[in-house]
C-alpha cells in the first residue's frame, strides 16, 4: 500500500510538471503516440511465441532449456586462432551466438508493448497474446526457460558461464513488470499469476544465493548496480519484501563506491564507451530507486559519503541536453545513437521535479538505431511503471 502512495505521489507531480490535465495528453506524454503504440501492438498480434527452445548452440555446456549466450567483446587470438578468446573492451564480435538473447530482447518488446495497449484499451486480445507469450517462455514444460543463467556469457575456451552474464538478464525486466501490470488490472488469473510469479520467485533466488549471482553482485561498475535493480524488480513481483530491503541497502554501498566527487562514474569513465556506460548506469540506479523506494527510504534523496543520485543527475544531465559539451573522448561505438529517450531520466524527472529533465527527455528520440543500442536500454513502454 505505501508502495502504491508513492507512485500516485509521483504521478500527481509529474503530471502537474508536464503540464497534462487530461489521459490523451498523458498518453502522448508517456506512452508517445498512442495509435502509433496500437499498431505497434496489432502487428505483434501477428506474432507467435519464440521461445529460446527454438535455438541452440552446440558450444554451450548446457540443454535447450538453458539460456545461452557468448561473451560480446571476445574474439578470436590472431596469433593463436585455435585457442582461447582475447577481450577487445567494447567492440561486439558479430559472430558470437546471440540467438538466445534476440529471442529475449523480442519478448520483452512483445509483451510490454502488447500489455501497454492492453493498458491505454482494455481490449483483451492484447493481454491474452502477451500470456501466450509468457506461458511459452516461463509455464509450458516442452518450451519453459530454466530459472537460472549457468551459461551466459560464456568465453570459448575460457569459461562455459559468467556471472556477469546474468546481465543479459535485463530484458525480462519488463517482462515482470508486465506480469504486475497484467494483474494489477485483473486480467490474469489466479493460476495463471501464481504460476509466472514462482518462476521469477526461483530466478531472484537463484539470483541472490548462487555463487555467479553473488559475483555479479559484488563485481562493481554498471554490472552491480543492473544486478540491484534486477533484483528489486523480480522480487517485487515474487512478493519478496527482504529482497527489497536488501536492495535498498545494495543501493546505498554503491552510492558510495561508485560516485566520484563531481557525480560522475570513473568505473565507467575509464572505458571504451564512457557516454554509454555512464547512462546505463543512471538507468540502473533510476530503476532501482523507482522500484525499491518506499515512504521510510527514499532512495531518490538518499546521500552517501559521495552524494546522492541527484547529484549523479546533475552530472549528466548537461551532456544530455546537449552532447557536444561532453568532456571526455566519444565511444568507439554507436555514439551518434545517443542519447535516447531513456526510461531513467523520464523517472528522474518525475521524482526531482525537474522540468528541464522532462523537457528533454520529450524530445529525444526513442528510437534504438542498432541491435547494440537496443540490447543496452531494456526500458521500451514508460506507460508501465505508472499506474
Amino acid at each position: 500500500m505505501m508502495k502504491e502512495f508513492y507512485q500516485i505521489v509521483l504521478w500527481t507531480v509529474f503530471l502537474s510538471l508536464a503540464g497534462c490535465s487530461t489521459t490523451g495528453e498523458v498518453r502522448k506524454l508517456v506512452g508517445a503516440d498512442q495509435s502509433a503504440l496500437i499498431q505497434l501492438a496489432d502487428q505483434y498480434l501477428l506474432q507467435e511465441p519464440v521461445p529460446l527452445t527454438q535455438f541452440f548452440c552446440p558450444r554451450s555446456s548446457g540443454g535447450i532449456h538453458d539460456f545461452y549466450s557468448e561473451g560480446d567483446y571476445w574474439w578470436p587470438d590472431p596469433d593463436n586462432p585455435q585457442g582461447p578468446y582475447i577481450r577487445r573492451d567494447g567492440q561486439s564480435n558479430p559472430e558470437n551466438f546471440t540467438a538466445h538473447r534476440e529471442a529475449m530482447r523480442d519478448l520483452g518488446r512483445w509483451v510490454a508493448a502488447l500489455t501497454a495497449a492492453y493498458k491505454l484499451t482494455r481490449d483483451e486480445k492484447y493481454a491474452h497474446h502477451a500470456l501466450r507469450h509468457l506461458q511459452a517462455w516461463f509455464v509450458d514444460e516442452d518450451t519453459r526457460m530454466n530459472p537460472h543463467f549457468l551459461y551466459a556469457q560464456a568465453i570459448q575456451g575460457l569459461v562455459t558461464g559468467r556471472g556477469i552474464g546474468i546481465i543479459d538478464a535485463i530484458h525480462l525486466i519488463e517482462v515482470a513488470r508486465s506480469i504486475q501490470e497484467l494483474r494489477r488490472l485483473g486480467f490474469l488469473a489466479d493460476a495463471d499469476f501464481r504460476n509466472l510469479q514462482g518462476w521469477f520467485d526461483q530466478f531472484v533466488t537463484w539470483l541472490t544465493t548462487h555463487p555467479y549471482g553473488i559475483d555479479e553482485r559484488d563485481h562493481g561498475n554498471n554490472h552491480s548496480t543492473w544486478w540491484a535493480a534486477q533484483v528489486a524488480v523480480f522480487a517485487d513481483l515474487a512478493e519478496r519484501p527482504e529482497l527489497l530491503h536488501l536492495c535498498r541497502q545494495q543501493f546505498k554501498k554503491l552510492l558510495s563506491q561508485q560516485f566520484n566527487a563531481e557525480g560522475g562514474f570513473p568505473d565507467e569513465l575509464s572505458r571504451t564507451k564512457p557516454y554509454n556506460y555512464s547512462l546505463f548506469n543512471l538507468e540502473a540506479y533510476s530503476l532501482l530507486a523507482h522500484i525499491a523506494s518506499n515512504e521510510q527510504d527514499n532512495l531518490w534523496t538518499y546521500t552517501g559519503a559521495q552524494g546522492s543520485l541527484q547529484d549523479a543527475w546533475r552530472y549528466m544531465f548537461p551532456f544530455v541536453a546537449d552532447k557536444a559539451s561532453w568532456p571526455f573522448p566519444p565511444d568507439i561505438e554507436h555514439f551518434s545513437e545517443l542519447p535516447i529517450q531513456s526510461c531513467g531520466l523520464l523517472l528522474a524527472g518525475v521524482a526531482y521535479q525537474q522540468k528541464s529533465y522532462l523537457r528533454t527527455w520529450k524530445r529525444l528520440s526513442p528510437d534504438r538505431k542498432s541491435k547494440e543500442i537496443d540490447r543496452t536500454y531494456p526500458l521500451r513502454q514508460p506507460i508501465l511503471w505508472f499506474n
